[in-house]
């Protein structure tokens, strides 16, 4: 069985991002694997664990990225493609194209994992783009997961505490979310191991693929929220003052 999980290499949601001119911002600040891209890891680490097979790890971003290669290398992966590029912003169109590619050349999948979405710029279409590459059934939301005879059972959050059943033929693509499991964390042998195992690189450029469809123009921080306010009085007085408000202040009366 061959396994392949796609991965982000994203700036850390407990940092403060500073923008920097019009559409860059301030990388200095620690990166981490995409949160919802480690269940995805996790549950591949799973599926060999019980099935056999093989995991590769793919990746497109700057040399920072292959940190985060290493560290699903670290937790049972087997192997890695790091598609390079200094790019500062590539949108899913272009991501997907190189993906499926070099997916393509590698092998031939039997499972492609990803998280639901990245948490930088959460597009939520490379696992939709990559099944319709590679003509595969697909699930997103992934909360429950369950294979036996070539067959998966995929249960998905749809909102308000409920859960849809699919049931999908193999080879298909799964995009995981919080609760699928527990992700594992890396032992001191299975860093030491990560450091030996093979990580082929790859030049963006090099796939001769046509750019992606979007343009990024320009970053803007996220406001600062004023103070709240108290309001004062009995309910009829509060009333008029909210009102006030939200008409000459808030501007959406």
């Amino acid at each position: 069985m061959q396994i392949y999980v796609c991965v982000k290499h994203v700036p850390d949601t407990a940092v403060n991002i500073k923008v920097v001119g019009e559409s860059g911002f301030d990388e200095s600040v620690d990166f981490v694997m995409n949160p919802y891209d480690e269940y995805a890891v996790e549950q591949a680490v799973q599926i060999k664990e019980k099935e056999g097979g093989e995991i590769v790890v793919v990746s497109v971003g700057k040399e920072a990225a292959v940190k985060t290669i290493r560290s699903a290398l670290a937790v049972g992966a087997d192997r890695g493609i790091f598609i390079k590029t200094d790019a500062q912003f590539l949108d899913s169109m272009l991501v997907s194209r190189a993906i499926s590619k070099v997916i393509g050349e590698d092998g031939t999948p039997d499972l492609i994992f990803t998280g639901k979405q990245s948490v930088d710029s959460e597009g939520m279409q490379l696992h939709y783009r990559l099944a319709a590459a590679f003509d595969m059934p697909v699930a997103s939301d992934v909360a429950g997961f369950s294979m036996s005879d070539g067959k998966v059972t995929a249960e998905r959050e749809i909102g308000g505490g409920t859960r849809e059943v699919i049931k999908m033929t193999m080879p298909c693509v799964i995009a995981a979310t919080k609760g699928l499991n527990e992700p594992r964390y890396a032992n001191i042998p299975g860093i030491m191991k990560a450091k030996k195992k093979k990580i082929d690189q790859i030049d963006l450029v090099s796939l001769g693929l046509d750019a992606g469809g979007t343009k990024l123009i320009e970053l803007q921080p996220f406001p600062e929220r004023s103070k709240g306010k108290v309001l004062e009085g009995s309910p009829d007085e509060m009333a008029e003052q909210l009102v006030k408000l939200l008409k000459d202040e808030a501007k959406v009366l």
